[in-house]
């Protein structure tokens, strides 16, 4: 049996050593390439070329969303398995109609993991029984209907956002961590059906949380 290529990508180091030191207890699996960033991951996986890249959902440049629909652009054999703290019913339709092939919460154990690489191996679809329902519910791709309104703590950062302040200026206002405020912002985006710090704007402007 021919060994199975991976790429690991996470922003976090020790997230990444952890992944990596579970998937190196299956001796036919080899991590041929790590990447700390969306767009690192992006160009480490069109020149290693992996059977499976497991993408952190949240990771600065460019999110896993972002990436996995790039990777699978330049490479649609290539299987994508998302690692993620959220399992909404707007992030699982994000991901099907991204293409990616199954997705772990980061709580999840590491026999998940383990399964979920199984399974994309074997071309097939993985996720948790717990997530299935929400695999059959249609997508809506209506950008006209927001999702329910904003936490308190979201509309400050679609505040400062609009501002044109980065994530890092954010955390420091905010007294939170950076990886927090880009948590923030990847679940606001879902939320509000936006694209773009732009449309977020357009958003807020058209709700009354910033004036025009």
């Amino acid at each position: 049996m021919s060994d199975v290529r991976l790429l690991v990508a996470d922003d976090h180091d020790v997230l990444r050593r952890g992944v990596r030191a579970i998937l190196e207890e299956n001796p036919n699996w080899k991590i041929v390439a790590e990447a700390r960033d969306g767009q690192e991951a992006i160009e480490r996986a069109n020149e290693f070329k992996p059977d499976v890249a497991i993408l952190d959902f949240s990771m600065p440049k460019r999110n896993g969303l972002e990436a996995a629909r790039e990777i699978l652009r330049n490479l649609p054999q290539t299987k994508i398995l998302i690692l993620t703290i959220h399992d909404s019913d707007v992030l699982i339709q994000e991901m099907r109609q991204a293409g990616v092939h199954g997705y772990v919460r980061k709580h999840d154990s590491d026999r998940d993991l383990i399964s979920a690489i199984q399974a994309l191996v074997s071309n097939k679809p993985f996720y948790l029984p717990a997530m299935t329902p929400n695999m059959h519910r249609p997508l809506k791709r209506d950008r006209g209907r927001p999702q329910p309104g904003l936490t308190t703590r979201q509309k400050e950062i679609v505040k400062l956002l609009a501002q044109g302040l980065h994530s890092g200026k954010i955390a420091e206002m905010l007294g939170i961590s950076k990886k927090t405020v880009e948590v923030h912002r990847q679940n606001i985006l879902l939320r509000t059906n936006c694209r773009s710090s732009a449309d977020l704007v357009r958003y807020a402007i058209r709700n009354a949380i910033i004036e025009a």
